[in-house]
C-alpha cells in the first residue's frame, strides 16, 4: 500500500549500509535535497530500488574501484523531457545513481530491464535486480532513464511523481479516522514540505493548527502562551533542538500538556539514560498517516 513517504531517510539508510559494507576502493558521494517533497510510496520497495541500483553500480567497478554518486532533487518534466519514458509531464523527485565503471554497450542497453538479462559473469548476478527495480518504479507511477558510455560509466535517473495535497489527503486509512474537536495543536517540523502536509492533515481532522519550522521559535511561542495549546506534535530530528529536548522544556513550563513525537527511528519510550523520553506522551512512526495521527491524538487527549 502506498503512503505519503519521505524518501530522504530511506536513501540515508541505504548509503549508511553501503559505506560500511563496500570496499574502500569505492567512493560514495551524495547530494540530497531535504525539502523536495513527498511521494506516495512503499518504503521497503523504494529501499530495494536504491539498493539494487547502487549494487549494480558497484559491480560495474568491482575490479577497478571507482565512484558512486547518489543525488535527489525535485524536477519539472515537460513533454520534451519524456522521450522514451512512459510518464506524464509534471513534478517529480529525481533519484540519480551514477558510476564511472565500465559502462553498458549500446547494443544491449535496451535489454537491461528484461528479467534474467545480465552482462555479469556466471554466479555474479541473477539478472533480476534492474528488472525488479524497474517494476517497482512503474508501480509507483514513475520511470527510469538510463544513459551509458562504454568505458566512462552509467547514470540511472529514477523519476517518481511528487505527491500532491489531494492524493495525500484522500488517503484511505485501513481503520477508522477519529476526528478532532477543534483542539489547538502546536506543530513543529524543520522541513517546510512535511510541515505543510501534516498541517493539512490536522486541519482535515478538525484541529486548529499553529505551525513552526524552527524548534527554538516554537519553544518561545509556547513560553509566551502556554495555555493556548491543547497538544504539541514535533519531529524528533531537528537542527536547533531535538524533539525529546523540546518535550522536556515544554513539560517544565506546563506539565499536563501531551507531547507527541514523530520519528523514523524506533526509540523506546523509556530509553536508559534519556530522561527526556519520559516527557513524551506518544510516538508516531513515520510515514505519518491520517489514521496514525487521528488515533494517537485521541489517545493522548482523552488520556486513554
Amino acid at each position: 500500500e502506498l503512503r505519503p513517504l519521505e524518501i530522504q531517510p530511506v536513501i540515508t539508510e541505504v548509503l549508511g549500509f553501503l559505506r560500511s559494507s563496500l570496499p574502500a576502493t569505492i567512493e560514495i558521494v551524495s547530494h540530497i535535497d531535504n525539502d523536495c517533497g513527498l511521494i506516495m510510496g512503499d518504503a521497503t520497495q523504494i529501499h530495494q530500488v536504491i539498493m539494487n541500483l547502487c549494487t549494480n553500480a558497484y559491480h560495474a567497478m568491482e575490479d577497478t574501484g571507482g565512484r558512486i554518486e547518489v543525488d535527489l532533487s525535485r524536477v519539472e518534466l515537460t513533454a520534451d523531457d519524456l522521450s522514451g519514458m512512459h510518464i506524464e509531464p509534471g513534478l517529480y523527485l529525481c533519484l540519480r545513481v551514477a558510476d564511472n565503471g565500465h559502462g553498458i554497450e549500446e547494443t544491449v542497453i535496451n535489454k537491461i530491464f528484461d528479467p534474467y538479462f545480465t552482462t555479469k559473469e556466471k554466479n555474479k548476478g541473477t539478472g533480476l535486480g534492474l528488472s525488479v527495480a524497474h517494476g517497482i518504479v512503474e508501480s509507483h507511477g514513475g520511470d527510469i532513464k538510463v544513459v551509458s558510455k562504454p568505458g566512462k560509466g552509467t547514470e540511472f535517473s529514477v523519476y517518481l511523481p511528487v505527491a500532491g495535497e489531494d492524493s495525500i489527503l484522500s488517503e484511505k486509512a485501513a481503520g477508522d479516522i477519529l476526528p478532532g474537536n477543534h483542539e489547538h495543536v502546536l506543530l513543529v517540523d524543520d522541513k517546510p514540505e512535511v510541515l505543510k502536509i501534516e498541517q493539512l492533515m490536522l486541519e482535515r481532522l478538525g484541529y486548529q493548527v499553529t505551525a513552526r519550522n524552527c524548534s527554538l521559535e516554537a519553544m518561545e511561542l509556547f513560553r509566551t502562551k502556554p495555555d493556548k495549546f491543547d497538544v504539541v506534535i514535533t519531529d524528533m530530528t531537528m537542527p536547533d533542538m531535538t524533539g525529546d529536548k523540546l518535550a522536556g522544556k515544554i513539560k517544565r513550563i506546563r506539565s499536563d500538556i501531551p507531547v507527541i513525537v514523530c520519528t523514523g527511528v524506533g526509540f523506546e519510550r523509556r530509553s536508559p539514560g534519556n530522561a527526556h523520553f519520559t516527557d513524551i506522551s506518544a510516538f508516531i512512526m513515520k510515514p505519518v498517516t491520517l489514521e496514525k495521527l487521528s488515533k494517537t491524538l485521541r489517545k493522548v487527549l482523552n488520556k486513554e
